[in-house]
């Protein structure tokens, strides 16, 4: 840790203590890497002095630079010979300090990394309890943990749960917000300042630190069959960027989306395709920032994912054919050519084919486009029992209201502005009949005719009852029909 020099903790008789030293860009360093040395003494130091445990001669010597009363001891490339303890002293016109705490530099590189894991899951909430494991099949007799971007490297005795096993567990706790960031771990044997590779890097995310609880939803549901496609949507009410998707007990880090902005939410699809069996289990979505990327919100409602069935067999290689190749059947490849006329018909009839298809999906893409109405995205999505959908503030939430009054309405207001009495429009609504100002309904108009008649009405088609408006003695017979949504 560094520190400045304090004037007043020089003795009485005028005997100096002993100085502060410290390394950056840290105590750890990869061979090959530069490091400085920094010691710290007071202000009247006229020079200072490097040394390394076991050389029988000083390592170096430095004058005090301007302002500050501090040396810079630097070494362009660490080897191997370079770890140990190192202390630093300071001389005053009264004789030369005590040494300082002795700082370890640390060397790694030197074997074949280990493994770092979360038994737990990356994700920890404030207030918790951390553990990290650092295992290899190395026999290490000791193993280091090390925080990226921090100056203190935790240690723990190796032990071995089995043969040609050896880890060492790391506890961390309470939890709080500092403890987010990303860590390394080293194997190490006793006696020797050298380390192993760093460990691949893990990310320790802290939960409950952002004011925000996201929404998890699912699609088609809860239940699949095996093999079925499966997306799960995150949402957010506040403006947030990032969305986290997490499943309990998984050791991998949380998928993390871009989130974007659509129906008045921050959301996110996490498309998990053709499910298996492996996938079912429970979910949860965060939200975070990107300028505090290891900072996250309070987990939202749990979703439990239910895969039913047998997981579908993976392809099998294709086989080769054991006939050789004076076994296989000859192909006509050109010896005997088509006559004009088959190739004629061969590309009418692919035409043809081709034509009608098309139609059939034009033809199924307007049906589809006419009995669809525009909703959210979320609608198509179920929410975990329980678990109530977060109301926005100053947004327009979707209710049902007198559905019936509200079409009328909606109806001759768009009659008297934009039909004639003959016309017929087709169009979606949004009426607004409640005082509340948050109550929508939403309407579909499948057919409006207006007509003027002195006499009887035709009776209605059959599933489409009428709604008489009577302006006038002339009344106007209006059909609708509900979306499905209503």
């Amino acid at each position: 840790m560094r520190m400045s020099w304090d004037p007043a903790s020089d003795s009485i008789l005028g005997t100096p203590l002993k100085p502060t030293l410290w390394a950056e860009p840290g105590s750890v360093i990869i061979r090959g890497s530069p490091v400085t040395l920094w010691c710290q003494g007071p202000l009247e130091t006229q020079q200072y002095r490097l040394d390394q445990e076991g050389l029988q001669w000083t390592w170096g010597r430095q004058n005090p630079l301007e302002p500050g009363a501090k040396a810079k001891f630097h070494i362009r490339s660490v080897a191997y010979s370079t770890a140990g303890q190192y202390r630093c002293y300071f001389e005053t016109p009264a004789g030369w300090s005590e040494p300082s705490d002795p700082l370890e530099l640390v060397v790694t590189g030197v074997s074949r990394k280990p493994s770092l894991l979360a038994p737990q899951g990356p994700v920890v909430a404030r207030g918790g309890s951390l553990t990290l494991q650092c295992r290899s099949d190395v026999g290490y007799e000791r193993f280091a943990l090390y925080q990226e971007g921090g100056h203190v490297l935790l240690q723990r005795p190796g032990q071995q749960p089995q043969a040609g096993l050896s880890q060492a567990n790391f506890t961390l706790s309470p939890v709080s917000r500092s403890h987010g960031g990303q860590y390394r771990c080293y194997g190490g044997h006793n006696l020797s300042p050298k380390w192993s590779a760093p460990s691949d890097s893990l990310d320790i995310l802290i939960a409950g630190l952002i004011r925000d609880t996201p929404s998890v939803s699912v699609r088609p549901g809860p239940t699949v069959a095996s093999g079925e496609n499966v997306t799960l949507l995150c949402q957010s009410w506040h403006n947030i960027d990032t969305l986290l998707l997490t499943k309990e007990g998984a050791a991998h880090p949380p998928l993390r989306l871009k989130s974007k902005y659509q129906s008045y939410t921050y959301q996110a699809e996490f498309p998990m395709g053709p499910v298996t069996s492996a996938q079912g289990g429970t979910y949860r979505c965060y939200s975070a920032l990107r300028s505090y990327p290891y900072l996250l919100s309070s987990p939202s409602y749990p979703l439990e994912l239910v895969v039913s069935g047998e997981d579908p067999d993976p392809p099998s290689p294709p086989h080769p054919d054991p006939a050789g190749p004076e076994d296989q059947p000859l192909t006509p490849t050109g010896s005997e050519p088509q006559s004009g006329l088959g190739r004629h018909l061969g590309v009418v009839t692919g035409v043809s084919v081709a034509f009608i298809l098309l139609l059939f999906l034009l033809l199924f893409l307007l049906l589809r486009h006419q009995h669809q109405s525009k909703h959210r995205t979320s609608a198509h999505f179920y929410r975990p029992a329980g678990a109530a959908e977060p109301e926005p503030k100053d947004q327009v939430l979707q209710r049902r209201a007198s559905p019936v009054a509200d079409a009328q309405e909606e109806i001759l207001n768009a009659a008297v502005k934009d039909t004639q009495p003959e016309d017929g429009v087709e169009l979606d609504s949004r009426a607004a009949a409640s005082e509340d100002p948050q109550d929508v309904t939403y309407a579909q108009l499948q057919s409006l005719t207006l007509r003027r008649e002195a006499t009887e009405p035709p009776p209605p088609q059959e599933g489409e009852p009428p709604v008489d408006v009577c302006c006038s003695p002339l009344c106007v017979h209006v059909f609708i029909s509900f979306s499905s949504h209503l």
